[in-house]
């Protein structure tokens, strides 16, 4: 089953303008990716508080949050960058984009993320800071322990949680009222989803990661453990993602999105039996079309009133 490693990397850049850099530097596109996420859990929380001052300014937190928290990634796994071979190709490794420019984005990402916040609600901004310094601490995960992916999986997660505030925390009593309030089964999913891509994506540096003294599931368990960790929590979270649809009261389009989406995961699976370390690009890229079915799914089931599918 195992091949070669892939030097494949999503980060990397290769040509392009000083912007184009910044943009890869901080993956723009894959807040794209983050938002169904957002915009799921706030139609799930109250889809009669959302207006469009709302969806834009969930957007606007959403990509200021990513923008802050990937610049920071980079600035913080330079070393490592430098040292990978996998990864040499990065913008700050390369000099595509400067420390200054990485810092810039760092600053004017929070800053937009904050200030929407405040806009939100008085329980979006009370959460932010939660929220903010739980991304900006996930490179700094693999240096502490071994579960990094489970990190992420959290900040994936806390997308969800915060387009339940943004929505529902004006009209909340209390704390307790919007966390009650948040869809915490489709929080959990995404979370475990994440957190099992982003352990098989880890395998690619599985031996990096040894001689680096740096954690990882692969690095601790071997590709073996790996991809069962992997499976396991996919596996949870296609459970919680069709549970999610009594649970909240969904209709057949949610249903059949879990479906989809679930199917797509267990492929990945198929995949990497298959092809070996080869298959990890491929696997790792279905990914981003997990999300937006999943989410989209969510909001239109919500948006065109299907009758629940516990009263049909």
């Amino acid at each position: 089953m195992v091949q070669r490693s892939s030097g494949w990397d999503p980060g990397r850049v290769s040509r392009g303008s000083r912007l184009h850099a910044v943009m890869r530097l901080v993956r723009i596109e894959h807040t794209l990716f983050s938002l169904p996420f957002a915009y799921a859990g706030a139609v799930l929380a109250c889809l009669e508080c959302i207006d469009a001052r709302v969806v834009v300014l969930i957007a606007l937190a959403l990509l200021g949050l990513r923008t802050a928290a990937m610049a920071y990634n980079n600035i913080a796994d330079l070393d490592i960058d430098r040292a990978n071979p996998r990864t040499r190709n990065r913008p700050l490794v390369t000099g595509a984009v400067s420390l200054r420019d990485a810092w810039a984005a760092v600053v004017v990402g929070s800053v937009l993320y904050f200030v929407s916040a405040a806009l939100l609600n008085r329980y979006a901004l009370m959460l932010a800071p939660l929220l903010w310094l739980m991304a900006m601490a996930y490179p700094h995960a693999k240096r502490l322990h071994w579960l990094p992916h489970l990190h992420l999986g959290l900040v994936l997660g806390t997308v969800v949680l915060g387009g339940a505030v943004a929505a529902y925390g004006a009209q909340a009593s209390s704390l307790a009222d919007v966390l009650a309030r948040a869809p915490w089964l489709y929080v959990a999913a995404v979370s475990l989803w994440v957190a099992g891509f982003d352990t098989f994506y880890a395998i690619l540096d599985m031996e990096f990661d040894r001689r680096m003294n740096l954690g990882s599931i692969p690095a601790r368990l071997g590709l073996r453990g790996a991809l069962w960790a992997s499976r396991l929590m996919h596996a949870a979270s296609i459970v919680l993602l069709l549970a999610s649809v009594p649970v909240y009261g969904l209709g057949p389009v949610a249903l059949a999105s879990m479906i989809l989406a679930s199917l797509l995961i267990l492929y990945q699976h198929v995949l990497l039996a298959r092809h070996g370390l080869e298959a990890i690009p491929r696997a790792f890229n279905i990914n981003l079309a997990v999300g937006i079915i999943v989410g989209v799914g969510i909001i239109v089931d919500r948006l065109a009133a299907f009758p629940p599918l516990t009263s049909l």
